[in-house]
Parts: structure tokens; sequence; C-alpha cells
């Protein structure tokens, strides 16, 4: 009787922890010099979402608090450094934390046209 009941309780799935569920959205995904690279980022943690951060190149991160809610979305707009000329690839990072520290990364990037 116990062993069945050790084993009922192995085949229930249960959550596992893990980092946010991190989907990121372009609506401008090849900017023209000194335009602006815009798009919507969105983090799912079933524990709460602390916070969401990305980074154009070398600038400064930009982060948003998630507040632990379990969905965080929020639209972003960066302005492409004067610096970056057509056909130059631009690294995008985005982040996302849970309340118990687990982490979610997405890299890509943009290419500027002329």
């Amino acid at each position: 009787m116990i062993a069945l009941a050790v084993l009922a309780a192995c085949l229930d799935e249960r959550p596992r922890p893990g980092p946010p569920i991190l989907t990121v959205t372009f609506s401008t995904a090849t900017p023209h010099v000194r335009d602006t690279v815009t798009g919507t980022v969105r983090a799912e943690d079933a524990s709460g979402v602390d916070s969401i951060w990305l980074w154009l190149g070398q600038d400064q991160p930009i982060g948003q608090d998630g507040r632990f809610e379990t969905v965080v979305q929020a639209n972003f707009r960066l302005i492409v450094p004067a610096s970056e000329g057509p056909g130059s690839l631009i690294p995008v990072q985005f982040r996302a934390r849970d309340v118990e520290g687990f982490e979610s990364r997405r890299d890509t990037s943009v290419r500027v046209v002329p």
C-alpha cells in the first residue's frame, strides 16, 4: 500500500523552478542611421518576475521592475548611436530575472541599413 502511494506521488507533474520565459518582438529590426529600434519584451514566471533588462551595443542597460508579477511586458525604444554607420551590426541583449534568482538571457543583433 505504501509503495502505491509513493509511486502515485512520483507520477504527478510538479512545477520545477527555472528561469523566466523571455520573449522579444522587434517592431523595427533594421534601423537606419540615427533611427530607433523599437519592440516589446515580455517575461513570464510562475514565482514572479523581479526585473527585465535590455542593452543596445555598449549603452547603459535599461531596466524595469517586475514588481513580482507573474507576467511583465514592456515596450522599448532605443536610439541607434550616431557612431554606427550603414552595415554596422549592433548587439542587443535582453535579460529577465525571477524572484528566486533564476535568469533568462536572449542575445541578438540588429543591422543598420543606409
